[in-house]
């Protein structure tokens, strides 16, 4: 068995894959300044509730957005499994080309979501990663990726109107039933929800204008399954694109 670590700016998901099978995830919230013995204690944990030993993990593979947290896995890795990890980045061998610039700037997780919507749809992709940022992603089915979107992120969008107005409450990310709010709650919901929805919309249709085939549409990320429904152009919800793209890259480049 083997560990995939999708590490983002707001939580951290740990996949547990037994060959290339998904077998469970975790999530636990980034956090920069702790150690790789209190992260393989959570991980430990998570094992232990599966009735699994940790001496199971034979390898790890990491997508990392953020440096801080890559250096911590990278210790874990070495000192609990004693291999240094598969890290993506650019010029491995991905199964894609990146037409971006420059191209170490593509986030891995961007990477990882495309290469897995490419090998599942084998044709154009749109991915649609709701995390602290939203990104939009597009892969052509001959495998160039060619870029997207960013934009804030649902819980980004939300925390900022209840950081920065004094009056505005914290709210659920819900979607609201009516785009007229009768209360405050209702009218945040229908301003950060709905709102999301219509940019997210605008922004596929407006990139779908641009490509010359009609792509698969493609959400993933935590908050995908309260979006999707509410999209007309979102096909399909894949919560684990990322990690699988991930475990597709370490395939191509540790077997």
């Amino acid at each position: 068995m083997m560990l995939l670590v999708d590490t983002g700016n707001t939580h951290i998901e740990i996949g547990l894959y037994d060959q290339q099978t998904f077998v469970d995830s975790w999530r636990i919230a980034t956090g920069v300044h702790r150690t790789e013995d209190e992260m393989m204690a959570f991980i430990y944990q998570c094992l232990r509730m599966r009735n699994l030993d940790p001496g199971v993990i034979e390898d790890m593979a990491i997508a990392s957005v953020v440096p801080n947290i890559t250096q911590i896995f990278s210790r874990l890795s070495e000192k609990y499994f004693q291999k240094a990890p598969l890290i993506v980045n650019h010029q491995l061998d991905l199964g894609v080309t990146i037409d971006y610039d420059p191209p170490h700037s593509v986030g891995a997780d961007r990477i990882c979501g495309a290469v897995a919507a490419l090998e599942k749809h084998k044709k154009t992709c749109l991915i649609v990663d709701f995390g602290t940022a939203t990104t939009l992603d597009v892969i052509t089915a001959e495998g160039v990726y060619l870029g997207g979107a960013i934009a804030p992120g649902l819980e980004t969008a939300s925390h900022g109107l209840y950081a920065r107005a004094s009056k505005l409450p914290k709210i659920s990310l819900e979607v609201p039933q009516r785009v007229i709010g009768k209360n405050t709650e209702e009218s945040m919901q229908s301003g950060v929800m709905i709102g999301n929805v219509k940019m997210i919309d605008g922004l596929i249709g407006a990139m779908k204008n641009e490509l010359p085939d009609d792509p698969a549409v493609i959400a993933t990320g935590g908050l995908s399954r309260v979006i999707a429904p509410e999209s007309q152009y979102i096909e399909h919800v894949d919560l684990n694109l990322v990690l699988d793209g991930l475990m597709i890259i370490y395939q191509r480049n540790k077997l």
